[in-house]
């Protein structure tokens, strides 16, 4: 089953295909997002990426949290369900 990341602490220039190819050191990326202003385009600091396995994803948080990417420290973790919007 896939388990999906958040990656938070992202620099705002940090693109999709660089945290795709960084997290591929810890197994096989179904797919990796990095949120985006619906206004201004621009990048929110934060997204997830989807690891193939709970392995490959503990992996991923053992190898990235608190690291840094791009002059940032990454929050990595496990994300949670969305909540419904009032």
């Amino acid at each position: 089953m896939n388990k999906k990341l958040f990656i938070g602490n992202l620099d705002y220039t940090t693109t999709q295909d660089q945290i795709k190819s960084y997290f591929e050191q810890a197994g096989n990326v179904v797919d990796a997002v990095i949120i985006n202003d619906k206004f201004s385009g621009r990048s929110k600091g934060f997204g997830f990426v989807e690891m193939s396995t709970d392995d490959e994803a503990k992996k991923a948080i053992d190898m990235f949290n608190d690291k840094e990417f791009n002059g940032r420290k990454l929050i990595v973790n496990e994300a949670r369900p969305k909540r419904d919007q009032a």
